[in-house]
């Protein structure tokens, strides 16, 4: 039973991310393009608990739902004629054909790729044994990385980003 209704899950909440994610990109009206931008990033997470990932899917609410979108349809509110839209281009057969392109490369990969199992790989009862360490061990080492690596990357994604809206705020001003 419990399968039958994670599977029926499985496909309701595909079904909701990719369409909003089609919706995303052919919607005229950017306002509601944001907006369907944050009900596919809700579908993603959706399928983050499908997969028991439950600590992805609270980041890709807190983050992507949250703090992008937001920003996104802030960005959206400062700028004006945004009912208007984006005209047509002469790019717009090439970015069609790049991703039809891309399209096919990716469903070629997903049907020519061996999908075992973890069970049915030769190191997964050795590795069995050792993912309670490695489990317990992993939070204290994403720290001490961020702390010791990527602390200073951090911080200038942070100034960048900071730099940006400051930029915005400036350009859509009333002079």
């Amino acid at each position: 039973m419990g399968t039958l209704f994670q599977e029926i899950a499985f496909w309701v909440v595909t079904v909701v991310a990719v369409g909003a994610a089609l919706l995303v990109v052919t919607v005229r009206d950017v306002f509601r393009a944001a907006l369907f931008l944050v009900v596919a990033f809700l579908g993603v997470a959706g399928l983050f608990v499908l997969l028991n990932a439950e600590f992805l899917a609270v980041v890709q609410v807190l983050i992507y739902a949250g703090a992008i979108s937001i920003l996104i349809i802030f960005a959206i509110m400062l700028t004006q004629d945004v009912q208007r839209g984006n005209s047509p281009t002469a790019l717009r057969p090439l970015a069609l054909t790049a991703s039809a392109l891309l399209l096919a490369a990716f469903v070629y990969t997903i049907v020519q790729t061996d999908w075992r199992l973890l069970e049915e790989t030769p190191l997964a009862a050795a590795t069995a044994q050792g993912v309670t360490q490695v489990w317990q061990d992993t939070p204290r080492w994403l720290g001490g990385l961020l702390m010791r690596e990527f602390l200073l990357p951090f911080e200038a994604a942070a100034v960048l980003l900071l730099a940006a809206v400051v930029g915005a705020l400036v350009l859509v001003r009333e002079r």
